[in-house]
């Protein structure tokens, strides 16, 4: 018998976007699992880091030079897909008393006031192109960059809305600085499979049910994850057998990615939509029936590296919604830096709100 209330589905799936975004800050963009794996013990994750603690002080992405992404967090902290997610509930509990469509223009001067203010992780290229669009004026339908990148930020919208047109709505809308449809699309897909899912059903139908609803690119994107997930736990293949499973089944789903650096990055473990859907899909599903299964979908997400904290919100989010808040380990709840900031603003919300 389930006896997950909706209200800790909520709860859960936004403290699992976050968790899942904070324990990836250690490790984000390092894209060597086995060198992950050695600096972390040769065990998996199980508490918070700080940007490339345990790697020498910083992280070493293959392809991307030594470079600490985030200078302006410790560990408990977020990266930016968490920040992003920080601020939107920020501006809901701001405009809590009515529920309307997500304005962007509304939106807008607060996340500008959290860039300019201690931002503290790494500016993504469309936030970049997005700021300067709008100090020059630039109307809100025409703002955002090309990027195909994947950028999850809606989460807290699911304690404001309670359809899932609007939850769609605002999912799209916060991705303000991006057009390409792949991206949009990203959001979208796990907006609707959150919804339903907080509404009852499991990860598996809501993820097939949506594929099938948006079709083309997305259905293509689901039947790869699914088949890929049956290849990593059948224990006649040669997949299921080898040590970084979830490594080699990512970025044998993708093409590579020549960014003419050193070395090519497989896109099943860079940002691109068309890597971090299905391999999200990949740790929801392989995960979803484990005693663990959000802390060990979490975990196992962030031992790939990566952009895994792309990967990460959508994870946590679809799980945390499936399994309610508390499912997320105590001393994850512990260490989070902005656990009770969050709370506190969540239970502003009309879905949270004790009236």
């Amino acid at each position: 018998m389930n006896t997950i209330s909706k209200e800790e589905r909520i709860k859960g799936a936004f403290f699992g976007s976050i968790v899942a975004d904070a324990l990836c800050l250690g490790s984000h963009y390092e894209y060597d699992a086995q060198k992950i794996y050695k600096a972390y013990g040769e065990k998996p994750i199980e508490k918070f880091m700080s940007p490339g603690e345990m790697m020498g002080g910083q992280t070493h992405g293959i392809g991307w030079g030594e470079r600490n992404y985030h200078p302006g967090k410790k560990a408990g902290g977020t990266t930016d897909y968490g920040d992003y997610n920080i601020l939107v509930l920020e501006y809901l509990a701001k405009v809590s008393d009515t529920v309307e469509p997500l304005s962007v223009a509304k939106m807008i001067p607060h996340w500008m006031k959290r860039l300019e203010n201690g931002w503290g992780s790494w500016i993504c290229t469309m936030t970049k192109e997005t700021y300067s669009q709008v100090r020059q004026g630039f109307e809100v339908e025409h703002l955002g960059g090309i990027s195909n990148a994947m950028a999850i930020r809606h989460v807290a919208a699911h304690a404001y809305y309670d359809t899932e047109k609007e939850v769609v709505d605002a999912a799209r809308k916060t991705m303000f600085t991006h057009k390409n449809i792949h991206a949009l699309g990203g959001g979208e897909f796990f907006a609707r499979v959150t919804h339903r899912v907080i509404n009852g059903e499991t990860p598996r139908d809501a993820i097939e049910s949506v594929g099938v609803q948006m079709g083309g690119f997305f259905e293509e994107k689901v039947a790869q994850a699914i088949a890929k997930v049956q290849e990593a736990t059948d224990k006649n293949t040669a997949l299921s057998k080898e040590k970084f499973a979830d490594d080699l089944a990512l970025t044998s789903m993708a093409r590579l990615w020549d960014i003419g650096r050193s070395e090519p990055i497989k896109v099943g473990k860079a940002s691109p939509t068309e890597g971090t859907l299905p391999g999200a899909v990949y740790f929801i599903l392989k995960y979803a029936q484990d005693e663990n299964a959000l802390k060990n979908a979490l975990s196992a997400n962030a031992m790939v590296g990566g952009d895994n904290a792309s990967r990460g919100i959508a994870i946590g989010m679809v799980l945390g919604a499936y399994k309610g808040v508390d499912a997320i380990p105590h001393a994850w709840r512990e260490t989070l830096d902005e656990w009770q900031y969050c709370e506190d603003l969540l239970n502003k919300l009309p879905l949270l709100r004790q009236n």
